[in-house]
């Protein structure tokens, strides 16, 4: 599976304090290996464009979508984001 990023999480990464970045990049590095492991709590969003949610940690989430096999990462940061996916 291979990941793509949009602008929007680009910018939302970069604004993050390091040490949640490192996090991040911990958690995505296991939805890249395994979806379905259990520290992401993916759930799907209720929205049309199925869009699914992940958790970085308590306060931190990202969305992403599946193009076949590839992860779109849409955004990514505190729970504020979900308004917007």
């Amino acid at each position: 599976m291979k990941p793509y990023l949009t602008k929007k999480f680009i910018k939302d990464y970069k604004s993050l304090p390091n040490d949640i970045q490192k996090i991040a990049d911990n958690q995505l590095a296991c939805l890249l290996k395994n979806p379905r492991h259990p520290s992401l709590k993916l759930k799907k969003m209720q929205d049309s464009r199925d869009i699914w949610e992940g958790r970085i940690n308590y306060t931190y989430r990202f969305t992403f979508h599946w193009e076949g096999k590839n992860c779109i990462l849409r955004r990514v940061g505190t729970h504020d984001i979900l308004k917007k996916p």
